[in-house]
């Protein structure tokens, strides 16, 4: 398995990804968690831990641990400083040709501007949440409305 092998893998079966969950011990009432993924079916995992292996970080568990249809695996990098210094270094060297290159570029994006602190003020979790949502389809997957997010931001800045 070689660096071109994995960036094609990932173009077929990976994805960038940036979550917001709720979370009201932290300032703006909301958390951003980026997340690098590739999927795999059970019976190819040791794909999933060639390639963890060689990108040198991230863990594998179970996809969907409620669903016992459901065995396929993932291969996760959520640990910031990972993706910052291993993912997408790695990535920017070899590239992706599908449209997750585009959303690989805002992921990129978001990450960085995460890193400076952006995501501490609000216009600044504003930003990331129109870049996140504009990656993976336009966030039509989505099941929090990105309304309702910033609509929440806002009114936790008339609480302050």
């Amino acid at each position: 398995m070689d660096n071109h092998y994995i960036a094609g893998f990932v173009d077929g079966e990976g994805s960038f990804h940036v979550a917001f969950q709720k979370n009201l011990s932290v300032r703006l009432g909301w958390q951003a968690v980026p997340e690098f993924q590739i999927s795999q079916n059970w019976h190819a995992e040791r794909v999933l831990q060639l390639i963890q292996e060689m990108l040198d970080c991230g863990y594998i568990k179970q996809n969907h641990i409620k669903n016992e249809r459901d065995r396929t695996l993932v291969f996760v990098v959520r640990n910031r400083n990972d993706l910052l210094q291993k993912i997408i270094p790695f990535f920017d060297k070899y590239p992706l040709y599908t449209e997750k290159k585009n959303d690989f570029i805002r992921f990129k994006q978001i990450v960085k501007m995460m890193d400076r602190g952006d995501h501490l003020s609000i216009d600044g979790f504003s930003e990331i949440v129109e870049l996140a949502y504009s990656m993976n389809a336009n966030g039509s997957y989505r099941k929090v409305k990105k309304e309702k997010i910033l609509t929440t931001l806002k009114s936790s800045e008339a609480i302050r």
